[in-house]
Parts: structure tokens; C-alpha cells; sequence
């Protein structure tokens, strides 16, 4: 053997794509606890939080989740996410802190809206809870890929001492260096799937094997259509006058409150056909299924604004 000649096979340290995306997930939740006091995870049950979950769970392992986690519940929620969201935190060992929309409306300090929407008056709830729990950074599952305004957004979004966003005064982050440094009253909300995909999102919940709740899987439901949006019967959304339901095989691409949240089609039962399933798809889920963004072509924008996810 000469000197050239190598010893033997060497090992290949490339990364594929999911596992890029994971490192660079923990590592976003490693250098927020390391910069900033007092971090929250918005943790409501949906895939998109689920996964931030276990990513944190990663991040820290074999130590607990080293911050609580956050819900702002609107009172509208699907029945099945609340009983997985709480199976989840117990499984962790975490704390579940929750704002409830309801009791602030009940108290005078929110109007609810006369669509039905809560999504709006979330916010000042949201914000009041930042406020009482003083924290100051907020792990959002947000991603690039569902909206337009959510692409305008940095990995670390800087809300000011009122809770508002301004896409104008956005932060470098070059070669994934974060600027953490705030005042005091301001926060930073954090979103560590900003370059992940719904289908990252789904491979990564099969190569995991992450558990999910089952609206996200097709079964035979009583739907009925309105506006251009397939909603199932229930008591959060009671067919109309005129309205008449069919019996379908549906599923939730995402699942917000149950009264403005709809299904769509579909066969998928298992998280392999779940995949193949959204690597066709030509719309996001929140253009597909959520009846609160249809208010205006601005409306996450302006929510983002005043303070929202």
C-alpha cells in the first residue's frame, strides 16, 4: 500500500434533506434558549405544532423540554385535537398553559366577530398571556410555504412593545446567524419550520412515526358544501337552510377552529397515502380548507400585524 492509497472506506457525514432540515430546527431552539429569558411553545395540537414538539423534545433530549407550552383556545376547537393536545403534554411532563378566547369575550375585554371567526380577537388573548408570563421569545409552527405573508417572515420575527410586526424592519440572519437582542417589553416570535414544506411536514411525521390526531386521516363524514368548501356537520357547523349533506370519505389538511375549518376528498387513511397525496397538490392547505383567510387577500397580513401567530 502506498502513501496515497486511502485505508479504507470512509464514512459518508452528508445529511439528506429531512435531516438537514431537523439540525437546523434544533439548532434555532438550542440558540433561543441559550439568547433569550423566558421562551413559550404555541402548542395547539395541529401537525405543524406536533412536529415542533418533537423537535424540541430532540433539541433537549435526554433532559425535559426546558420552556412550557402555550395554547390559545378559541373555544372552537375540534373536540379530538384538545384530548390529543392534552395526552401529548402529559406523555412530555410539561407544562400547558392556556388562554382562553372564551373567557375574555365572557369578561368584556373581546367582541366576537359576526362571521364567527375568533381568529382575530385571538391576538389581544395572545398578547394579554405575553404579557402576565412575561416571555420573551414564542416558538410559532409557521411555515414560508402556507401563505404569502408568512414568507415575508425572518426564522426570528421581532414584535415590538405593542406585539405588532413590521415586515419593513426585519433582521439579517446570514449564514444562520440570529439576532436575539430585544428591549424590554418586546419580544421575538420564533418559527423553526420556516423552510419546511406541508410535504417535509408529513415525511418527517413517517420517518418519526409521530402520532397524530385522526381528523387528518380520511373517513366516511357528513359534509355538505358552502362557498366553495366541503364542512362537515356537526354542532360547531350546522348545515343551513338549502344546505343538503352527502355522506364522503374526508380528511383535515389542517385544522384550525371547527366552525371555519373545512375538509377536503380524499382516500388517504395512512400517513404513506397522506404523502402521495400532497406531493400532487398545487395549493397550500390554509388556500384549500381555512374560510378565515378568505376574509380579504390581506388578511393574515393585517392579523400579523396587530400581533398575531
Amino acid at each position: 500500500m502506498t502513501a496515497f492509497e486511502p485505508a479504507g472506506p470512509t464514512s459518508d457525514y452528508r445529511l439528506s434533506h429531512l435531516r438537514t432540515l431537523e439540525a437546523e430546527s434544533i439548532h434555532v431552539f438550542r440558540e433561543v434558549v441559550a439568547e433569550l429569558e423566558r421562551p413559550v411553545l404555541l402548542f395547539s395540537g395541529g401537525k405543524d405544532s406536533i412536529v415542533m414538539l418533537r423537535l424540541a423534545e430532540k433539541a433537549f433530549w435526554p433532559a425535559r423540554i426546558p420552556f412550557p407550552v402555550l395554547h390559545v383556545d378559541t373555544g372552537l376547537n375540534f373536540p379530538e385535537v384538545l384530548a390529543f393536545r392534552d395526552t401529548r403534554v402529559d406523555q412530555l411532563g410539561i407544562a400547558l398553559l392556556v388562554a382562553s378566547v372564551q373567557e375574555a369575550i365572557d369578561a368584556g375585554r373581546v367582541q366576537e366577530e359576526p362571521n364567527g371567526s375568533r381568529n382575530r380577537i385571538q391576538t389581544p388573548v395572545l398578547l394579554d398571556a405575553v404579557e402576565k408570563h412575561r416571555f420573551t421569545a414564542l416558538f410559532g409552527g409557521a411555515r414560508r410555504d402556507e401563505e404569502k405573508a408568512r414568507a415575508k417572515e425572518r426564522v426570528y420575527s421581532f414584535r415590538d412593545e405593542f406585539g405588532q410586526w413590521d415586515p419593513k424592519n426585519q433582521r439579517p440572519e446570514l449564514w444562520g446567524l440570529y439576532n436575539g437582542r430585544i428591549h424590554l417589553g418586546e419580544s421575538i416570535r420564533i418559527f423553526p419550520l420556516s423552510n419546511w414544506t406541508e410535504l417535509d411536514v408529513w415525511q418527517y411525521i413517517f420517518e418519526e412515526g409521530i402520532g397524530l390526531p385522526g381528523l387528518y386521516f380520511a373517513r366516511e363524514r357528513e359534509v355538505f358544501e358552502r362557498d366553495g368548501m366541503l364542512y362537515e356537520a356537526n354542532q360547531f357547523t350546522p348545515p343551513r337552510p338549502g344546505e343538503t349533506t352527502e355522506r364522503a370519505m374526508t380528511r383535515y389538511r389542517t385544522v384550525g377552529d371547527a366552525n371555519l375549518t373545512a375538509a377536503v376528498r380524499s382516500d388517504a387513511d395512512t400517513v404513506e397515502k397522506v404523502i402521495a397525496e400532497v406531493a400532487a397538490t398545487r395549493i397550500t392547505e390554509r388556500g384549500a380548507t381555512r374560510g378565515d383567510d378568505k376574509v380579504s387577500e390581506a388578511a393574515m397580513e393585517d392579523r400579523k400585524r396587530e400581533g398575531y401567530f
